[in-house]
């Protein structure tokens, strides 16, 4: 136990001093929600990475995944790295640098409403993202509770009011630039736990070798290449990989990065950050029957979300328990801190500003961004301390409503002079209005139906702006002189 205390108050201890030395350093609401576009490939790769695997992966996903999928969840893992880390940053990285910074906009619904020249759909994007980033903030918080409980026999409550607090007092403090220096802290840190992690797993079951001939001895579907749900294994590699190109809060990340130079090597290092994080996570899931005996149905005799908390415990000595305590509460509060900058950000430049107070001050707007971080960290907590729910089920709805909704109008924006406005709307309705059917009627598991509502989007986006009005020639040419004007730069 004082192994676990020392390493917690050391913990705590950094990431106060973090967010109150960058608070010094903010200036104006630029330097507040994007840390002035200035921020290093180092940080923002590592932020982006940690802001993308949370304790929904360690804890929730890789339990319940591994468990479904044997071994072939680490397909989940590579597909992670090489399409929601590699392939995004190649994608979207230089692009949405340069056409945001053209633009002036500082969050996705401003990027919307310029490049499409819309208020409504700047209203529109900025209530969706406030009420979905929601449910996947309480996914955070109660994939914390179980590992920290176990840990310190703390009733979870109060370890997720704990975390909640500080998490937001140095988002409150120093904005953005707190949050990227104390994700790459946080980013060390859930590189060598999960390292340790995995060594500590599979020597628990005889070595990789014995661990593996056990799995097989279960069932060999478990240790199989694709496993024995190939296809639901492929909706949840869709989900979290792609689901990544339409989240506000990753590719916020692109906003603030300090030059296009910087992309391919943020590219290569979140790659390899992701591989490590996530592999590790879903590959240690896959041994969860060998730690974890079966129910009734063949589902666990313990709850999804209770599985790596009981992996972990016994296998580990109390000074790597405190590791991994403390890698859960970094991998936590990382994403935490992007889903609270990202929707404060937006409700007070693309709500308050955009339709309330349109005069109001640089200096007011972080005011409100403060209140607003106050009040999304609230929620979530409120929404988490709800007994019952997966932590897998309220990550699906709100990757899925998302980035159904957002994935196709911002990338084919950033491509194409012809998308419409119409087809924006209709990305809208058709990604959310899957999601939200699909909770109700139960057509397919929710992860399914979040990879699903992407692909729709991915098609419907096009073929709606082939039959619908064309947008304003000269906006257009405006919104696209950015990339001329970026290569004339390289040309002299």
């Amino acid at each position: 136990m004082v192994a676990k205390v020392t390493l917690l108050v050391l913990f705590f201890t950094v990431t106060l001093a973090l967010g109150v030395f960058y608070k010094k350093k903010i200036h104006s609401m630029d330097d507040f929600v994007l840390g002035g576009r200035s921020i290093g490939p180092w940080l923002t790769a590592f932020s982006y990475g940690t802001s993308y695997f949370s304790a929904v992966v360690f804890i929730g996903y890789s339990g319940q995944f591994g468990w479904e999928f044997g071994i072939s969840a680490f397909w989940i893992g590579i597909a992670n790295a090489l399409i929601g880390s590699l392939a995004a940053w190649t994608v979207l990285g230089k692009r949405t640098r340069t056409m945001t910074k053209h633009l002036g906009a500082a969050t996705m619904p401003d990027f919307f409403a310029k490049r499409y020249n819309s208020k409504a759909l700047k209203f529109a994007s900025a209530l969706i993202i406030f009420v979905f980033l929601i449910p996947y903030s309480a996914s955070v918080y109660k994939g914390l509770s179980g590992i920290f409980s176990m840990a310190f026999g703390i009733d979870f409550k109060y370890c997720i009011i704990g975390m909640a607090v500080l998490t937001c007092v140095y988002v409150v403090l120093g904005g953005y630039m707190a949050a990227a220096a104390n994700n790459f802290v946080q980013g060390i840190i859930m590189l060598g736990g999960i390292v340790a992690v995995v060594v500590a797993v599979l020597n628990g079951k005889g070595g990789f070798t014995q661990a593996v001939k056990s799995l097989s001895e279960i069932s060999s579907d478990y240790t199989s290449l694709f496993g024995p749900q190939p296809l639901n294994l492929i909706g949840v590699m869709i989900l979290t990989s792609l689901g990544t190109w339409g989240l506000p809060q990753m590719i916020h990340k692109f906003y603030t990065i300090d030059s296009e130079k910087s992309i391919k090597k943020g590219a290569i290092i979140s790659t390899i950050f992701a591989l490590v994080v996530a592999g590790g996570s879903y590959f240690i899931g896959g041994f969860g029957r060998l730690y974890v005996a079966a129910g009734e149905g063949g589902k666990p005799s313990i709850a999804f979300d209770e599985i790596m908390p009981n992996m972990l415990n016994g296998v580990l000595p109390d000074i790597l328990m405190g590791l991994v305590v403390v890698l859960v509460l970094s991998a936590s509060m990382s994403t935490l801190s992007s889903l609270v900058i990202s929707s404060a950000s937006t409700m007070t430049v693309d709500f308050v500003k955009g339709f309330i107070k349109k005069d109001m001050k640089d200096s007011q707007q972080m005011i409100f961004t403060r209140i607003f971080c106050v009040i999304f960290v609230a929620v979530s907590l409120v929404l988490a301390l709800f007994p019952g729910t997966l932590i897998t089920n309220l990550m699906a709805i709100s990757w899925g409503a998302l980035s159904g909704a957002f994935l196709a109008p911002f990338m084919y924006g950033l491509y194409s002079k012809k998308i419409t406005n119409t087809s924006v709307w209709a990305g809208f309705v058709v990604g959310i209005g899957f999601i939200v059917v699909n909770m109700f009627v139960g057509l397919m598991p929710g992860t399914s139906a979040g990879a699903v509502a992407m692909l729709l989007t991915l098609v419907v986006v096009p073929v709606v702006s082939l039959f619908t009005k064309k947008p304003d020639t000269q906006h257009i040419e405006q919104c696209f002189a950015c990339y001329s004007k970026v290569d004339e730069d390289k040309n002299i």
